[in-house]
């Protein structure tokens, strides 16, 4: 096998299956995973029953732990393990954006300013897209009532700020890959072409579809 990436960040907006391929490349990497817990944000039911109110505590509880998060990835990452994370700490303020008004983002933003400066970079980011009614389906079909509530113009909102993240980002090679086309949770041979690409990835930004190559 090619040497991997030391860090892989797997993003993409709700319902996409970040985590899913998160678990999925840890494993076949034997690598050790950071996932996001969002049961532990003590703010986020809150936040669903009236954003306006809880949008601001909910936002940067997520940016202290996922900050957390990756500082204890750091100090425990001394040997040539794989780390594998379903979040990028950059989509943080991606969130933000959508929820929060213009005084609270401009006080999220410097808060996050002053807590990204130090905090390590991915090597490789796979970021799943897919079309709004394949992520709707995937959401109703995952159960998870909290994510059900979320209004769907939020949803296609997030998405839209997903493109726009995706199309400057340029800190880190990225792996652009069409999540509806491809069934890496249960179709092994799937899994492992999209293993393969990801590989095979060294700079830049690359897209993947089941029928095609890196380019």
């Amino acid at each position: 096998m090619v040497n991997p990436p030391r860090y892989i960040a797997v993003e993409g907006p709700i319902g996409v299956g970040k985590t899913t391929l998160a678990r999925r490349l840890a494993k076949s990497l034997r690598g050790k995973m950071v996932l996001e817990d969002p049961a532990q944000n003590p703010f986020l039911d809150g936040f669903y029953r009236n954003p306006d109110v809880h949008s601001l505590p909910t936002q940067l509880h997520f940016l202290m732990s996922r900050r957390a998060a990756l500082r204890n990835m750091e100090s425990n990452s001394r040997d040539s393990s794989v780390w594998v994370t379903d979040f990028l700490f950059n989509k943080d303020k991606l969130f933000a954006s959508l929820t929060l008004d213009d005084r609270q983002y401009e006080l999220y933003l410097s808060i996050a300013q002053e807590l990204a400066f130090d905090l390590v970079v991915p090597d490789l980011v796979v970021y799943l897209q897919a079309p709004l009614d394949v992520l709707y389906d995937r959401i109703e079909k995952r159960g998870n009532l909290s994510e059900q509530a979320i209004a769907s113009n939020y949803i296609a909102r997030l998405q839209r700020a997903y493109t726009e993240l995706f199309h400057s980002y340029n800190e880190t090679p990225v792996l652009i890959v069409n999540a509806s086309e491809i069934d890496f949770a249960n179709n092994d041979n799937d899994y492992e072409h999209l293993l393969e690409q990801i590989l095979a990835v060294k700079a830049g930004r690359h897209y993947f579809n089941p029928s095609t190559e890196v380019v």
